[in-house]
Formats: C-alpha cells, structure tokens, sequence
C-alpha cells in the first residue's frame, strides 16, 4: 500500500538544503568521488528523498518510502511485469487453483535467504499466517488475508491457501515473505521496527545494510538472487528534505536521482549537462479529504471537525467550487490530469470517470443556489451559516507541496464567490490532524497499484480506528454499508470484467458522497544523472516511470555508466527523456534493454503505497 500512498501521516525530516548540500559536499571530499562511488572502482547509485520512514517492519509499513524498501529486499509470491502490469511469477515460480476458486496451491522456486538459509514455503505460511492470527502483524496489510481459511506448507516447495469465499487478489498478493527463523522469535511484532540487525536478512535483489534515521538508508546487491544480481555496487537513499535543495545536488552530482519535480524544476532540469528529465502518467491520484466527523468502528464520534460538513448539500456544494482542469493547468503547469475518478486512467481496465449528468462540475452559482436552497444564508462578512453554524472551514495543506499549496489557494478564492470561507493553512506534518480528528478539510494523495484492491480497501468501515489515535486506513473516516458490500463482492468476482463493473460503481459511489475528493493524476516528472545511469527499466514501457514502481525494476536493472558492456545480454531497462523547451513534450528513448516474458495475477504529501 507510495498506499499511494501508499495519504497524509508522514513526518518530514527538519534539514535545511544548505546542511545537507555541505554534508553531501564534505562526503564527496572525502571519497574524492560524489554521489559516483566511495572507491575508485565502486558505483553507487543515490537516490534523493525526503519521506521519513515509519518502520522497516513490512507488518508495519504503510508509507511509500518504506513499501518501496519491501519490494527490494523481500520477494513477493507474484510480481508485476515491468512493461505490461500483468501477473508474473517470483517467489511462487507456478500456481494452480481450485475448480471453485477456494483452494490455491503455490510452487515455491528454489532460492534463498541472503544468510545462507534455503527459503522455503513453510516461511510463506508462517508469514500468512502470522498475519492471520496477529492484529500487529496484520496492520499494513491484513486485508490480503482477511478471507483466508487456513495456510498450509505440505512440504518444502509447495504452500496451499484455503479460502473462505473466492478471492481475486490471489496472484496480486502484496505481502513480503519474511524468514521464519529471523522473525519468529520477535514477541511484539507492534513494537518491532526490524532496525536493530543490519542487514537485514531477506530473499530480493537489494539488501538494506544501514540505516541513519533521517540521513540515508544503504543497500547492497543480493549476489546470489534468483532473477540476476543488481549492477550497481550500492543503492544510496539520502534525505534531503527541500525539493530545490534535490535539484541542486542533482546538478552538482552529489545525487544521481530525483522524483517529485515540479514543472518549473523538470523545464530548467532540461537544459542541464548530464541530466535526463523523465515524465510519465501519474499513478498516484490527487485529492482533498473532508471531515464527514470522525468516529470510532463502534461509532463513538470524537475531534471537532466543523458539522456542517455531515450535510451532503454542503459537501457537494464545496465540490463545486473546485475547477479540477484550472488545477492542473496552473498548479501543476499543464503536467497532469484533471480527473474524478478514484482510479487513475493509466489502469484503464478499472478506471471510472463521471459522464453527462452525473458529473459534479465546476459551478460556483450552482454551489451558491444548492446552499441557499439549503437554508444557509450570506452574513454581512459574506459568509454563509445556518443555525449560528458558518461555512469557514481549515483547510490544512501540506506545506512540502507547491502543488497542493497553490491549488488550495486557487480553491479558497472560488469556495468565496459560494460564500464558503477556506482558511489554507499549510502544515509540516498532518498525522497528528488526522489522529484527533481535529481537521476540517486536508489535502492527501495515494499510490494505485495495477490491482485496486489494497485502496478499494483502505475506505471500508473496518478502515477506522478502534481507539482514538490508533491505527486506522482510512484518511476520511468513511463508513458506508453499502460500499463494504460492494467490496466484498468484487474480492470474490473471479470474472475480470465483471469485477471491473464493481469497481467502478464504488468509485462512483465515493465520487457521489463527496467525503473523498479527487482532483486528478499529476504526471510523475523525475530526473537522473545520465552520466551515471546509462540506463534502467521503466514500468510501463514504454513512458513509465522509475521511482514508486510496483516491483523493483528500475534500481535493480540500473545499468551504470561504463558497465553496458558487461551488462550485454542481461535483463536491460529503457528511458524516456522529456523535451520541454518551447512547451513542447517530446519522448525519446534512451536505450534498449531485454524483453521481459513473464507475467504479478501500498507524511508528504503523497506517503502512502
């Protein structure tokens, strides 16, 4: 579940750029050699990032930067494949299920765990099944299980899952398979954070081998992994918490990759020496939460988010004042989608968009008539209220975010032509917010995977918390019956296409409550030093992008500079550059790697999976 965010509860790392800038300046005099290598002869690849990470659990995890680190170190029963987002083998090398879906048998692949142990299908039942029994272990991704009867490991190679009801996430299960015998003997799996032995022992292509709380997180090849080690000689994620102080490192060397750009970052960026700026559709959907009044799962409502966002008249009312194409086109300079849909277009088999009528559309006199039909009437300060309750609502934004800034700045100013006050007040950190229910109006952003089941998920009615302050999923405190039947009908519709038509009537139903507000799908634009990386596999391909993929392609088929002769024949990657001058976006590809022939079947701004 980067949960798209894999949401909003991120803690952001107080650095200053300039700190950073001289560290990594001072590092880089010392090994003689930037952000390149720490020996002459050694590549390392480093990766700039903001994002603090919640826990190196993977029972834990929900963030972006952390899911990430999961897929590098830890494989998965399935995969995605890097070009197509279909199901491919990985850990499970083959599968057969049942006649009536509920009985999937897996056939483990021969490999092991970077300690020298054999992995083996009794490590992928006690993963399962620990999150089955244990609701610490189940917190970043009990709802795989949610629906498993029993987990067995008959021998050695083969694991079976026995169902309850058909499930059709069996081949887009994302949980890391961890060891047994480096995990069992854990006790508290709610206080294990999995930071106290490096490396850290797992079975992908990466192996995290140090980690600095806010500095960097090291990681080093698995030599001995199944699909062909890592060309690298290390993978480096440095913090940097200012966007512009990534860019400037990014263009002194001191690190050779940078995600999250904004337009006017990527368009300078393209006339930089040694830089290639890549843009791909956005998988992670934009949007604003409204506090509908947050409650417990026994429906014990607590904060003081302002009531007169219970009433749907308001919350629609609000929604029309926000013009989702003004967003994109001034906030985001052009690079992105202007969309309703919960599902991003880029996974068109489950994307949803309103049409005709049922779009709820930019109209600020129709929001002003729905109010004052409603009974909510202008005062002298040309604010609305009824019942001595005004329309002045916080609007909390992170403050990391230009984007999200300047569009909320944007919607404050037509929310007043309604008489709706938006006060924006920007915020370093909204986890706390969001724990106390103390918010009106917040912005949030998610990752999707190709299958939607994990942020389907995240908005059921189990999704609240069951203490104030503890864990939940939801960013919305929704709860809406009818929408959990819904999603239990399409976990267990085998049928692709009618699953489809599941999917898409919830994402209308969200659309129609108007608690969860999409805006769109910014494009991802990113950058990497081309004079280190000479080339790596985007997902999709081709126009994918590199950062927060769904698997760990891109850091793992990275090729460096000087080592494309000897990379020949191995599973290669592309890129994609982005030509920005004059307004005009022009894709060209970098280079030609291997075809892939197999088929996978989870605060910033944007933390979440």
């Amino acid at each position: 579940m980067f949960h798209t965010n894999q949401g909003g509860r991120g803690l952001r790392t107080v650095l200053s750029g300039l700190l950073v800038t001289l560290l990594a300046c001072a590092v880089a005099l010392v090994s003689g050699t930037g952000a390149q290598a720490e020996t002459k002869d050694e590549k390392t690849l480093t990766v700039a990032v903001s994002q603090e990470v919640d826990s190196l659990s993977p029972f834990l995890a929900v963030r972006r930067i952390t899911t990430a680190l999961g897929r590098l170190s830890y494989d998965f029963l399935t995969n995605y494949d890097p070009k197509t987002g279909k199901t491919i083998p990985a850990l499970a090398e083959s599968w057969t299920t049942s006649e009536d879906g509920l009985t999937w048998t897996y056939k483990i692949r021969e490999t092991k765990w970077t300690d020298g142990r054999p992995v083996t299908a009794e490590d992928a039942r006690w993963t399962f099944d620990t999150m089955m029994k244990d609701e610490a272990a189940a917190t970043a991704n009990g709802n795989f299980v949610e629906n498993f009867e029993s987990v067995s490991a008959p021998d050695p190679r083969t694991l079976e899952v026995k169902l309850k009801a058909p499930q059709a996430t069996m081949l887009a299960l994302d949980v890391p398979i961890l060891p047994k015998h480096k995990w069992e003997g854990v006790g508290d799996y709610s206080k294990f954070n999995n930071d106290t032995e490096f490396p850290i022992v797992g079975s992908g292509p990466w192996v995290v081998s140090a980690y600095e709380v806010n500095q960097s997180i090291t990681l080093t090849p698995n030599k001995d992994f199944w699909r062909g080690a890592p060309k690298f000689d290390k993978l480096v994620f440095r913090y940097i918490d200012d966007s512009d102080a990534q860019v400037e490192a990014l263009k002194a060397g001191e690190v050779d990759f940078v995600s999250g750009l904004t337009p006017a970052q990527a368009k300078a960026l393209e006339s930089a020496d040694n830089i290639t700026v890549n843009k791909a559709k956005g998988k992670r959907f934009q949007a604003i939460t409204l506090n509908p009044g947050a409650k417990l799962q026994d429906g014990t409502a607590f904060g003081d988010g302002n009531k007169a966002l219970q009433d749907p008249v308001v919350r629609e009312a609000l929604v029309r004042t926000i013009d989702r194409e003004a967003i994109y086109k001034t906030a985001y300079g052009g690079f992105g989608e202007a969309n309703g849909g919960y599902i991003p277009s880029r996974y068109k088999d489950y994307h949803w968009e309103p049409e005709g009528d049922a779009v709820i559309g930019f109209d600020t006199a129709k929001a002003a008539s729905l109010l004052e039909g409603a009974g909510y009437v202008k005062g002298s300060d040309g604010i609305r209220a009824k019942g001595g309750t005004k329309l002045s609502f916080r609007f909390n934004v992170h403050a990391d975010n230009p984007q999200y800034v300047q569009a909320a700045e944007m919607m404050r100013e037509w929310a007043k032509e309604a008489g709706i006050d938006l006060k924006v007040e920007p915020v370093s950190e909204v986890g706390a917010l969001l724990d106390a229910g103390t918010y009106d109006i917040l912005t949030t952003g998610w990752s999707v995977n190709p299958d939607p089941d994990y942020i389907l998920g995240i908005n059921r009615c189990s999704g609240l918390p069951a203490k104030v302050g503890g864990p939940y999923l939801s960013d919305a405190y929704y709860c809406n019956p009818e929408y959990d039947k819904l999603y239990a009908a399409q976990l267990a519709e085998l049928d692709q296409p009618r699953r489809a038509e599941i999917v898409k009537q919830m994402q209308e139903m969200l659309y129609k409550d108007n608690i969860f507000v999409v805006w769109g799908y910014a494009d991802q634009l990113e950058a990497f030093r081309s004079d280190t990386i000479a080339s790596m596999q985007p997902q999709p391909d081709p126009g994918g992008n590199y950062d927060s993929q769904d698997g760990y392609w891109s850091w793992w088929s990275a090729t460096p500079v000087g080592g494309e002769d000897k990379a020949a024949g191995e599973s290669g990657g592309t890129g994609s550059g982005l030509m920005l001058g004059g307004g005009a976006v022009v894709l060209a590809a970098l280079a030609a790697g291997a075809v892939f022939l197999r088929r996978r079947g989870g605060t910033t701004a944007d933390d979440r999976e």
